[in-house]
């Protein structure tokens, strides 16, 4: 109790240089909690994206289909199961026929792949109702993303030709009206696609009842076995590379992390180092009125926990209700954010955690204690006569 005493009378009579410390390991506690939840929120946000307007629960892909090979699109179609088939009926999955084509906008070329997809579908949150609001019967309506619509020039109302090759091989042409430009988070139903009602797409490719992958909605649980000519792959496999990426994005939250805890460490050990050396008269008397040298060393200690102590509990008075704030209100990103690889919106909501607050209060805690004891650790060897005379070895 009398080390409480003496510990918290020396850091209240340290006046600025307490609360400089203190501030400094607040806005390093608030900081790293801030820093962790924008990266966690982010891995979220990307995922659930990716998850609404792609993957679903999961994909039944033909087996010739290969994502990373755009050639393989011209043979990766074919009819779907009958299992398959009852399913997309329920609503219960989608099917999707891709085809590689080329449009001419504005008297250039660019290759694109047309997805048809069934207007009525409700397993992805893309809004392909729109689709069924095309009147012109000479035109196959579509529609694009924000990124295609960049890289094109198209906007909506806009006509594009566009020229496909069929199932038998056959060359075939007709104009596609943009029917609506819309926000896609989602890269990868975004660039270079178009967007068109599968069963035009099928009778424009003479493949009737058949399609390239078929998506399955999130809540259900795929019990069929695989066909013949029909592959599952789960979340896990089709967000694999995303995963991948996120982890290593995570490396740079890590860097951050350290380096504020370096700069927070950094100013309580200057603190102690400087403590020491002004008071080692004070410590010299200690010693000589009987103090043994594992109570000063637990003195000095005790004042870096108080001081981290305190830091915790300010930094909560103004950490809390800034992080509730931007959790509920989002971040504004660049526009630019948005044109990245990531399936990220404009507005981005850190996610917070009990076991983040908890981790990185431990973790900041037990640093400091640490970072107190060193500058403290050369007293064990210290004679109460060189105390008094002003030596520290």
């Amino acid at each position: 109790m009398l080390l409480l005493k003496i510990a918290f009378r020396n850091i209240v009579h340290a006046g600025l240089r307490t609360w400089l410390n203190v501030i400094v390991l607040s806005f390093t506690f608030v900081s790293i909690v801030l820093t962790e939840g924008f990266y966690d929120g982010m891995a979220e946000q990307v995922r659930d994206t990716e998850i609404d307007s792609n993957v679903g629960g999961g994909q039944f892909w033909q087996k010739n289909y290969d994502p990373y090979d755009p050639f393989s699109l011209e043979i990766s179609h074919s009819e779907i199961q009958a299992d398959l088939e009852k399913e997309i009926e329920k609503g219960n999955a989608s099917a999707v026929l891709m085809v590689p084509a080329a449009i001419f906008p504005r008297h250039l070329i660019q290759t694109v792949c047309l997805k048809g997809i069934d207007p009525d579908q409700k397993v992805v949150s893309l809004p392909t109702s729109i689709l069924k609001e095309h009147n012109d019967t000479n035109s196959i309506p579509g529609f694009i993303g924000s990124r295609m619509a960049k890289s094109t020039g198209l906007q909506a109302g806009d006509y594009v030709s566009a020229r496909w090759r069929d199932v038998n091989g056959t060359f075939d042409a007709a104009d596609i009206n943009i029917v609506k430009v819309i926000e896609i988070n989602s890269p990868l139903v975004d660039k270079e696609q178009i967007w068109v009602p599968l069963e035009k797409l099928r009778k424009m490719m003479h493949a009737e009842g058949q399609a390239t992958i078929i998506i399955i909605k999130k809540e259900m649980k795929v019990a069929q076995a695989n066909s013949r000519n029909w592959i599952f792959k789960d979340q896990n496999y089709i967000l694999k590379d995303l995963n991948d990426n996120i982890d290593r994005k995570k490396i740079y939250s890590t860097f951050m992390y350290c380096i504020l805890l370096g700069m927070a460490l950094l100013a309580v050990f200057d603190t102690q180092v400087l403590s020491i050396f002004k008071r080692r008269k004070e410590i010299g008397t200690l010693m000589a009125l009987g103090m043994t040298k594992p109570n000063v060393i637990a003195l000095f200690t005790l004042e870096g926990c108080m001081m981290g102590l305190l830091a915790f509990i300010i930094g909560s008075l103004y950490g809390i209700p800034l992080l509730s704030y931007l959790g509920n209100e989002g971040i504004v990103l660049p526009r630019m954010i948005q044109q990245s690889q990531f399936a990220i919106g404009l507005t981005l909501y850190p996610k917070y955690g009990l076991t983040l607050y908890i981790l990185t209060s431990l973790i900041l805690f037990i640093s400091v204690v640490i970072i107190s004891i060193l500058p403290t650790s050369r007293i064990a060897k210290l004679k109460p006569t060189d105390a008094l005379r002003g030596k520290i070895s």
